[in-house]
């Protein structure tokens, strides 16, 4: 059974565990493992998910497959333009892959933007992420590139994509 919920504060340590079993065979040949180990301790320390959640600044689902969460995805109103929506997190355990449950989550936080009022989600991948092609079967296209001075040396070498819910 596939249930989706959102989650709370408790749910934090979930998030970081299931962001470690996927970041690295997802990044793995994209990017140093130095870059990974930087990014993962700074967007996924307990205290960061936590005070996400507590305050709103994100909105994290997770996705539970027979009771075991399996993946998440997190989004939150742009800060400089609060009528578009961005998709921060999507994840899914590599092993499931196919399975249709990234299709699942992110069908469930384009209800959550339309329920909100708004009909644009944008989202972040990385120029070289296999993912760019799932994006685009749903409905996403490209709109831009950026590049995004995360510290200590590392950049983020994305695409913006867009889309009309």
């Amino acid at each position: 059974m596939i249930t989706i919920r959102e989650a709370v504060r408790e749910d934090a340590l979930s998030i970081q565990q299931l962001a470690e079993a996927v970041w690295w065979p997802t990044y793995g040949p994209i990017l140093t493992e130095e870059q990974i180990k930087y990014m993962l301790a700074k967007m996924y320390d307990l205290q960061t998910i936590s005070q996400q959640i507590a305050s709103g600044a994100q909105s994290y689902l997770l996705l539970y497959t027979d009771g075991i969460a399996t993946g998440f995805a997190a989004y939150s109103p742009r800060t400089e333009n609060p009528e578009v929506y961005k998709l921060h997190k999507l994840y899914c355990l590599t092993e499931t892959k196919g399975k249709g449950y990234g299709k699942l989550l992110l069908l469930a936080v384009e209800g959550k933007v339309k329920d909100a009022g708004k009909n644009i989600l944008e989202l972040n991948v990385n120029r070289h992420n296999p993912a760019m092609g799932f994006y685009e079967k749903m409905g996403f296209e490209t709109v831009y590139s950026e590049d995004i001075d995360i510290g200590n040396g590392y950049q983020m070498n994305d695409y913006v994509m867009r889309k009309i819910l």
